[in-house]
């Protein structure tokens, strides 16, 4: 199995997460033995300037934290684009280290179908309206060398459209979802023939009104005498008790209802997370 990540140019260089992932890429338990991460270098973030969005000339510089050998290849260019990916897999393979592909590309439309670029990028695009379709480029150099015929040409491009059709037409017929085909390995015994889960007994877990009021009181509280508590807090503390007192319950309030009851059960409660110690969550 090899993993492949798909990024888009804005979201390698801007979201956290991207570069928390290949921190952990190369830790023990935590490691894919190296992921192939492939770039669309389209200025998918488009809206910002790349000058104004980061340091960096290119998006995927953060790579470089864990020595990933980083490719730029020409998108418009399929054959150094598929060599590339033949180099980049047999890195994988050879050192189980991660590997980037940046496709330098461009995007020819707008974010979504409402979206018009020219308002935001009006050089740019008058730029990209002039350039020939990556298609059309590669098809002409084919016919050119001899490689394929006009004729064969347009034979697999309607073959292509074929099956797109089909597909999109036979998608309005289907009318059940099977779970059972896209879960990954469904549970012994869990579903039935059919796919459907088979009705399973619970013990009932609901617990007196009582025992809520104690703990969303508790949970309205300040444990320690004389303690002064930040105003922010004092006005949540106090609107948690009226809800207490009138019998609602948000979010917030039935997560902790949840875990109280639980921790009287004398069951040991962990919550982890960067925002768990600040009470966010």
């Amino acid at each position: 199995v090899m993993s492949i990540l798909l990024h888009g140019d804005a979201a390698f260089a801007g979201q956290g997460v991207v570069y928390e992932t290949f921190h952990l890429s190369d830790l023990p338990s935590y490691t894919t033995n190296g992921t192939i991460h492939v770039v669309v270098n389209n200025q998918i973030g488009f809206t910002t300037d790349p000058r104004m969005a980061r340091s960096s000339p290119y998006p995927t510089d953060v790579a470089r934290v864990v020595n990933a050998p980083i490719f730029h290849v020409n998108a418009d260019d399929p054959e150094a684009v598929m060599y590339v990916c033949n180099v980049a897999a047999e890195w994988r393979n050879t050192f189980n280290k991660d590997v980037v592909v940046d496709l330098v590309c461009y995007r020819r439309r707008g974010h979504n179908e409402m979206d018009e670029p020219m308002f935001t990028q009006p050089l740019m695009y008058k730029q990209i309206h002039k350039q020939v379709p990556v298609l059309k480029k590669y098809a002409d150099k084919l016919i050119a060398d001899g490689t394929v015929t006009l004729q064969e040409f347009e034979e697999e491009i309607a073959k292509y459209d074929r099956i797109c059709e089909e597909a999109y037409t036979r998608s309005k017929d289907n009318k059940i979802l099977h779970i059972k085909h896209w879960l990954d390995s469904p549970w012994p015994g869990f579903f039935n023939g059919d796919g459907e889960p088979k009705s399973m007994s619970c013990p009932p877990t609901g617990i007196s009104e009582e025992l809520l009021t104690h703990i969303g009181n508790v949970a309205s509280s300040v444990p320690v005498k004389d303690f002064k508590i930040h105003s922010g807090l004092s006005r949540i503390l106090k609107a948690r008790s009226e809800m207490t007192e009138n019998r609602l319950v948000d979010w917030a309030l039935a997560e902790y209802m949840a875990f109280g009851s639980v921790l009287k059960e004398g069951i040991h409660v962990r919550l982890s997370g960067q925002d768990v110690e600040r009470g966010t969550f």
